[in-house]
């Protein structure tokens, strides 16, 4: 057995792609999607796993491709895991609340990322330009502030290392205008319809990013949305305008790597136990408000 095969939590499937915290895993015109318990930090897979985060943020995003499936379709099949491919079988155990079935469809080859408000890179680039990714924005804004409409700011799809922010134009040309559009328009709605459901459950849902496939002609969701990997969640009783905000994502594994004489290059730290510990807390807090 390889090495990589050895590393896999389904090892006798075929594997389609092993991302950096997903095994994807090949079934012709399906794919079989499986998170792990993998942490990465700073495009680092770190070395410990955290356990229980691969269910956490499997039902999260599952839960949101349900509730949002009447305004846009998503690439689902099932999670239940009887009615997988049979040579799943012998992972059953494995892949309960962890994985979901979907359909394989032509990848559009961008990171659709909304922003309500302004933090994290977008207000650097703000305090430089006044603008992020190229969107002009009022004057005198200060950190975590609540922006007057989300704005839509994609970056380049990158499967190793950082995404780029692209300008528009250059994705019309690389992509069509037609499915840029639409994925704009489709992802500005998500938000909004979102973040208000999570607003009225305690959560700001201060940034976030989605991914769209093609499938048989039509723009679809896919991937993971709306988890605390994938968006900056932060407790709405304790917002404040003007500072950094407590968060519900890896904000706890970013702050406690920052304090550390690491360069960011692999391999990265270990986590200590209480880091671990106060992230998953942090996890089961949002499922908790979202879901339950």
């Amino acid at each position: 057995m390889t090495s990589q095969k050895a590393n896999l939590l389904c090892p006798n499937l075929k594997l389609y792609r092993k991302g950096k915290v997903r095994e994807v895993y090949d079934f012709d015109d399906k794919l079989l999607i499986v998170a792990t318990d993998n942490v990465s930090a700073f495009d680092v897979v770190l070395p410990r796993l955290l356990p229980g985060k691969g269910k956490m943020l499997n039902k999260i995003s599952n839960f949101w491709f349900e509730f949002s499936k009447n305004e846009i379709k998503n690439h689902v099949i099932t999670t239940d895991v009887s009615k997988y491919p049979a040579a799943c079988g012998e992972y059953a155990q494995i892949l309960t609340d962890r994985s979901v079935l979907v359909w394989r469809t032509e990848m559009i080859e961008l990171e659709a990322i909304v922003r309500g408000y302004i933090t994290g890179s977008g207000f650097k680039d703000y305090k430089k330009t006044g603008k992020i990714c190229g969107i002009e924005l009022p004057e005198g804004l200060v950190e975590s502030a609540k922006l007057e409409e989300p704005i839509f700011t994609p970056s380049t799809k990158a499967h190793e290392g950082h995404d780029v922010n692209v300008p528009m134009e250059m994705l019309y040309q690389k992509l069509g205008e037609k499915v840029v559009r639409e994925v704009k328009e489709k992802a500005l709605m998500l938000y909004k319809k979102a973040s208000e459901y999570a607003l009225e459950r305690g959560i700001i849902i201060a940034d976030t990013k989605f991914e769209f496939g093609i499938l048989n002609g039509e723009v679809i969701l896919i991937d993971e949305i709306l988890t605390p990997d994938s968006s900056r969640f932060w407790p709405a009783d304790d917002y404040e305008p003007g500072r950094s905000q407590r968060s519900y994502d890896k904000q706890i594994i970013r702050d406690y790597l920052e304090t550390l004489d690491w360069d960011k290059t692999y391999p990265g730290p270990e986590l200590p136990d209480d880091v671990l510990n106060k992230t998953i807390q942090k996890y089961e807090e949002v499922y908790q408000k979202l879901i339950k």
